[in-house]
């Protein structure tokens, strides 16, 4: 679903991506890579091809979108170097081009070595490219730039005909902040009580659909 957001074209996908193409840019938040593993690490019996699926997702809006830059707001990596990012260490070679840009998250806990051994360029709490701040965490006091973040994995009710009452991920755009689903499929969902001028785009498995 193609958006006007100040002034910009943004591509929302339906595999929980923005594409934004005046500047070849796939943007995304929350991937947790490592998560999977973290879990299995204490005992909960996570299979290990979750991780790989959120990476072959990837892979093909790779291949569809031919982005020159990934950028993740926040929460790519889950704790520590673990096997899934070693996953990604083997996934990272097919794309030796890509530009990665990390905002760190509160979850992004991995050494400096470990980024630049993955070839990540790590900005610690923002990146401006305007009319865009690129942000984990929505900021309490707002400028000129329009900040796009993530961190709360935003959800919305869509309600069937039959009274079928269905959660799907969305993407949250309000007056000053837009914020991205979580990419990865093993993460919950916050629910977003709207306010008036909210835009919600639930991601539902065959499109992206306002709401």
């Amino acid at each position: 679903m193609n958006i006007n957001c100040r002034g910009e074209e943004l591509i929302l996908s339906k595999e929980r991506a923005i594409y934004w193409p005046a500047k070849k840019m796939l943007i995304i938040s929350d991937l947790h890579i490592g998560k999977s593993a973290h879990f299995r690490k204490h005992g909960v019996p996570v299979p290990d091809t979750v991780g790989r699926t959120d990476l072959g997702r990837l892979e093909n809006l790779m291949k569809e979108f031919e982005p020159e830059t990934l950028l993740v707001t926040g929460d790519m990596f889950h704790n520590k170097v673990n096997s899934d990012a070693q996953a990604f260490l083997e996934w990272r070679t097919s794309f030796k081009d890509l530009k990665v840009v990390l905002i760190k998250g509160n979850h992004d806990a991995l050494r400096k070595e470990d980024y630049e051994a993955l070839g990540i360029e790590v900005h610690q709490k923002e990146l401006l490219c305007f009319p865009f701040r690129f942000i984990h965490d929505k900021p309490k006091e707002f400028d000129e730039y329009y900040n796009l973040s993530g961190h709360i994995h935003p959800g919305v009710v869509i309600y069937g005909r039959a009274r079928q009452r269905l959660k799907f991920p969305c993407f949250y755009f309000s007056e000053t902040c837009a914020v991205l689903p979580a990419f990865s499929v093993f993460t919950g969902l916050s629910m977003i009580k709207p306010e008036e001028g909210d835009r919600f785009y639930a991601v539902t498995p065959g499109k992206v659909v306002p709401v």
